[in-house]
């Protein structure tokens, strides 16, 4: 299992985590990346796609102070914003200042 937070665009956004399976979070995560927008998500994937991915995952919220980790970020409605920070989709190779 790993887990993933989810950062949406509302205020009051929750940060919540949830555990995927190994195999879901490779196809939202895919080539070692750790870093996602849904909207990308959307074009690779599809709704349908990611309706099925999800099903599971939305029911496997953790609780935050216990989790051992986060292994990879979504963002939701957020990809105009914080997509430049990503150009890699990897949390390790983001730029700070890139423009």
């Amino acid at each position: 299992m790993k887990n993933i937070q989810v950062i949406d665009s509302g205020v009051n956004c929750t940060y919540d985590i949830f555990a995927a399976e190994d195999a879901v979070f490779e196809e939202i995560f895919p080539a070692k990346t750790d870093i996602q927008f849904i909207e990308d998500l959307e074009e690779r994937l599809g709704e349908k796609k990611i309706k099925l991915l999800f099903k599971d995952l939305w029911k496997n919220r953790q609780d935050k102070k216990t989790v051992l980790g986060i292994h990879g970020t979504l963002f939701y409605g957020l990809r105009e914003e914080k997509k430049k920070f990503y150009p890699t989709n990897k949390d390790e190779e983001m730029i700070a200042n890139p423009d």
